[in-house]
């Protein structure tokens, strides 16, 4: 993960304070590089300037110039196509297709799972059981390759790393198998550009 203190442009970005979605774009903002300003919202109370500009009031939301983009994974792709510079993904189709993949399984079963685990209940229970299975049943994967599926960090990783770093205060225990899943998370949260990325209510969710 590549940290520039130079400045490329000035994007803005409205986040929520706690959100494994808006944590993914500002994580993929550091890796870039790239300066922007943060506007932190209550998605309760959103602001006027935001209900204007995005009609679903959605997080996050990016404003550039006169683009405005509301979907976690447009704004993911929109960022990696316009700074081109690290890549956050590789260059062959194939491996592109297998990490796009490996994204929308995310989207589709282990963020909300994760959602669900923020709650309390039998229902949070019983989420917190299942991403669990499955993040085990995950574990080679975290094994095949420094990053997740990737020899460098790509747009993967910045959907899962947040995950991972919310894992405990989810009530997600893993067992001593799963060190190959502490190991990942390891290496991407003692990074600079990773605690860039960070809220302070974030950084106030693990030990």
């Amino acid at each position: 993960m590549a940290l520039s203190t130079r400045s490329r442009t000035i994007l803005t970005l409205y986040s929520a304070r706690d959100s494994v979605h808006c944590h993914r774009i500002r994580l993929i903002l550091a890796a870039k590089g790239v300066s922007y300003d943060l506007v932190l919202v209550d998605p309760a109370k959103p602001p006027e300037d935001l209900i204007d500009l995005n009609p679903t009031q959605s997080l996050p939301t990016l404003v550039d110039r006169d683009l405005v983009l509301y979907e976690t994974s447009v704004v993911a792709e929109y960022l990696d196509e316009r700074y081109p510079h690290p890549p956050l993904m590789p260059i062959d189709p194939l491996s592109r297709a297998r990490l796009r993949l490996a994204i929308v399984r995310m989207e589709r079963d282990w963020l909300p799972l994760a959602e669900q685990c923020a709650g309390s209940g039998k229902n949070s229970e019983a989420a917190r059981k299942r991403l669990r299975e499955a993040l085990m049943g995950s574990l080679p994967l975290f094994k095949a390759a420094k990053f997740f599926l990737n020899p460098e960090m790509s747009l993967a990783d910045c959907a899962l790393a947040p995950l991972i770093w919310r894992l405990q205060s989810l009530g997600v225990s893993l067992p001593r198998e799963a060190q190959a899943i502490h190991d990942y998370g390891d290496r991407i949260f003692r990074n600079p550009g990773f605690t860039r990325s960070l809220t302070p209510d974030e950084k106030l969710l693990r030990d």
